[in-house]
């Protein structure tokens, strides 16, 4: 029988686990509640259920920030609760994959070893895998091969460029544009716009909402606080206006991956002109991100049907597969 591990893909806004002892993912939100500054009160999708509707004796946070980890003592909290939950309470220990970002500092990426190592998680060995070389894996992309691939992963903070080749990456860049930027200038643009206040989970709502809004030609329904009076109302919002507020920051992600493009060695360039960008990550089917980025690249986008989990689905294979076991490394010393 094989040996007890998880898989985790640490997101700024959802953390996803893969259980090997039932080959399921969970994925839940990546946030914790805690009461009078000690308490643990809640985490996970519990916390986001009260998030910006606790009195002010809760305070709810995300303990990660820009896809690193921001606050490591509440990160562990939750990583432990997962956990047990996932073993029933019954965790006689494990092997524990970790997804890092590339385009981060060495201290930070040390950060995810300690994070696991010292939550109290019974962890026998700890491994690292790179998350752009994880994503490819998860979208069933051969990575150890000769043969280019670049992967655009969209998150909640952050965007990851990469270019894998021969089970490395070539070239990454993160940068800080994601779904939490597309709910800031969703917000943003109906304040200006109609003197209203919304809510982040409103305005992540619209955003989610918006194909399905644009196919049936109807407004967004909206509700908040009027600035001028003070009273809750209800708001139609135009996906015309969403969709306008939205097109800067899609231009930013396609300015990013133009700059990465430009720096691609020309054989990968050919690879990557012929199988076209990979795009994954929890924001990646926001209203037709795939249709501007294919626009402005001249590349064909191909986007990943399980874009929120194809991470974890790469540590999946990477657990499950020995053939793939070389992409995982220990961080002890930081050396591969």
């Amino acid at each position: 029988m094989p040996s007890a591990a998880f898989g985790i893909d640490l997101g700024t806004g959802n953390i996803k686990i893969y259980n090997n002892a039932d080959g399921m993912i969970m994925r839940e939100k990546n946030m914790i509640a805690i009461m009078n500054k000690k308490e643990l009160f809640a985490y996970g999708d519990a916390a986001f259920e009260m998030f910006e509707k606790a009195p002010g004796n809760i305070k709810i946070s995300y303990p990660l920030s820009f896809g690193v980890i921001a606050d490591i003592k509440n990160m562990q909290t939750v990583l432990r609760c997962f956990i047990n939950e996932l073993t029933h309470n019954k965790n006689s220990g494990a092997d524990y994959y970790i997804a890092v970002p590339t385009d981060v500092t060495e201290v930070e990426k040390r950060a995810f070893y300690d994070l696991v190592s010292d939550a109290n998680v019974k962890a026998k060995k700890i491994m690292v895998v790179e998350k752009a070389i994880a994503d490819g894996l998860g979208l069933n992309i051969d990575v150890k091969t000769s043969q280019g691939v670049m992967i655009v992963n969209i998150g909640f903070e952050t965007t990851e460029i990469s270019i894998l080749s021969l089970g490395g990456i070539v070239l990454s860049k993160l940068i800080k544009v994601g779904g939490r930027k597309f709910d800031e200038a969703i917000r943003g643009a109906i304040r200006k716009e109609y003197n209203l206040v919304i809510g982040e989970k409103t305005a992540e709502k619209v955003k989610v909402s918006l194909n399905e809004l644009s196919e049936e030609d109807v407004d967004a329904v909206v509700y908040g606080r009027d600035i001028v009076t003070g009273l809750p109302v209800e708001r139609k919002i135009p996906t015309d206006l969403v969709d306008m507020c939205l097109s800067e920051l899609v231009e930013n992600i396609v300015d990013s991956i133009k700059v990465i493009l430009e720096r691609t060695p020309p054989e990968l360039s050919a690879d990557i002109y012929r199988h076209g960008i990979f795009l994954t990550g929890g924001s990646a089917h926001m209203h037709n991100l795939d249709l501007h980025i294919s626009r402005g690249t001249n590349l064909k986008v191909n986007l990943a049907e399980d874009s929120i989990d194809s991470v974890a689905n790469g540590l999946a294979r990477v657990i499950k597969d020995d053939n793939f076991r070389s992409v995982a490394y220990a961080i002890e010393g930081m050396s591969r």
